[in-house]
């Protein structure tokens, strides 16, 4: 009835509010996975009202309905979601569902169901190769999302009593959003150590692809983590509800599936380039992670960590080209990105301000902090252009650039370009994520085209 599974949505909820809970739910689900489904349950609430419901099952139920029908729910889920679910649906005659000791699933639902209605005196509705056990033995049979395999043995049995209900596909273009590929543009950022060395060989060039498919692959395995953190938090939120995962368009165990494929594409991609890479592309995954299940709940810590993240973007493409980075470059990319994670979250805080939403439960933020971030965001970015103007008197600068002083000229547009996103944001007209929000700008476009070309001149 519902695009999502509630133990893994409800697993990855509680570690994510709290990672410590993790050897407690090791010990439940030593004991079965009534006691795990029972554990998470009395931790982790869930809306009923924002779940993804499946569209083609609630119109099945109306139409029994309709027909003077009962309608019952039979879930492997602990009662304690099941009931939350059919009180907010209402007109269900009753509930099936997994206890503290019993896990109705399969064989176990098969027999409860035989016992309360007889054999072939029920219809039933599933989406899982478990439920072939119980297909068995019902009247008619109707499935939603089923496997290849599962669906020519659920035809096998009988195909004048199955009927396939109708799912939304999932889309190239949905899990293009899934794994946020228009979120590969933040990782340009390893090109720019051989750009800012003037290292132009096919050599250097190679190896920066190699390691931008490689930041690319990792960071959306973690995107799919991060979304199943905050499936919760996503779906009470005006835009993000949208996301595959929180509105049900790209299934949990799909994602659950990508995220190793991913992560071997990343170590696949790691072979062909000098082992500091890996290290740094491994310490890139272990921020993000940390960053997904505690850092992005610590106020300011959050901010830091984003910074850090592009920043190890730079240091990747130095260590797959073998460049050795500048003190300014590093020292420029911790400002300005510190300053564009405040002002994404400085956006967030002003989006549930005119929503009136409450304070997000996945961050340590209150609507009355934005006048302090949007400040901080300023100073941050003023920060940034005064490191660059510094790094342009240096003389790192006069050795490598034929007209140095040219390069001048970038300092007012970093001045206008920073001033622009953040103004952008205050009148509620910034992207989710402002680096997104410049590639799609025209205004921004045409500053950096600019900036391109003053750079070229300088070189």
């Amino acid at each position: 009835m519902i695009a999502s599974d509630l133990l893994i949505e409800s697993f990855f909820a509680c570690i994510g509010q709290e990672f410590a809970s993790l050897p407690h739910l090791c010990s439940s689900l030593a004991k079965g996975k009534a006691h795990l489904k029972h554990a998470l349950a009395s931790r982790v609430e869930i809306d009923a009202m924002t779940l993804p419901y499946q569209d083609a099952v609630l119109d099945l139920i109306d139409q029994a309905r309709a027909q003077g029908r009962p309608i019952f729910l039979a879930t492997a889920s602990n009662e304690r979601y099941a009931r939350a679910v059919t009180q907010h649906l209402g007109g269900f005659d009753g509930i099936f569902a997994s206890d503290t000791h019993n896990n109705l699933s399969g064989a176990n639902k098969a027999r409860v169901l035989v016992e309360a209605f007889g054999e072939k005196g029920f219809d039933y509705v599933g989406n899982h190769r478990d439920d072939l056990e119980i297909w068995r033995h019902a009247r008619r049979c109707h499935a939603i999302g089923l496997d290849g395999g599962s669906r020519r043995k659920l035809h096998a049995s009988g195909p004048d009593r199955v009927e396939i209900l109708d799912k939304p596909p999932q889309s190239l273009k949905t899990w293009a959003r899934a794994l946020r590929v228009h979120q590969y543009a933040k990782n340009v950022l390893v090109f720019l150590p051989a750009l800012a060395a003037h290292a132009f060989s096919l050599t250097v060039l190679l190896q920066s692809c190699a390691a931008f498919l490689a930041f690319c692959a990792s960071a959306s395995a973690i995107y799919l983590v991060n979304d199943l953190v905050d499936l919760r938090d996503d779906r009470s939120h005006p835009t993000k509800k949208r996301r595959p995962l929180a509105s049900g368009r790209v299934s949990i165990h799909a994602a659950l599936a990508a995220i190793p494929i991913l992560g071997l594409c990343a170590i696949a991609l790691c072979l062909f380039l000098p082992l500091i890479f890996s290290v740094t592309l491994f310490g890139y995954v272990v921020l993000t992670t940390g960053y997904s299940f505690w850092l992005k709940r610590k106020k300011l810590g959050d901010v830091v960590g984003l910074a850090l993240l592009y920043t190890a973007r730079l240091v990747g493409g130095a260590a797959a080209t073998g460049i050795v980075l500048s003190e300014w470059i590093l020292a420029f990319s911790l400002f300005v990105f510190t300053s564009l994670a405040l002002i994404k979250r400085y956006t967030e805080l002003l989006t549930r301000l005119d929503a009136n939403l409450p304070d997000s439960s996945s961050r340590d933020y209150k609507k009355d902090d934005l006048v302090v971030l949007a400040s901080l965001a300023a100073a941050s970015g003023t920060n940034a252009v005064t490191v660059f103007s510094l790094y342009i008197a240096s003389d790192s600068v006069k050795a490598t650039y034929r007209h140095p002083d040219m390069l001048w000229l970038l300092s007012p547009i970093l001045l206008f370009l920073l001033g622009r996103v953040l103004i952008v944001a205050h009148r509620r007209h910034m992207h989710d994520d402002p680096v997104i929000w410049a590639l799609r700008d025209r205004t921004s476009c045409v500053a950096v085209a600019c900036s391109i070309m003053i750079f070229l001149a300088a070189s």
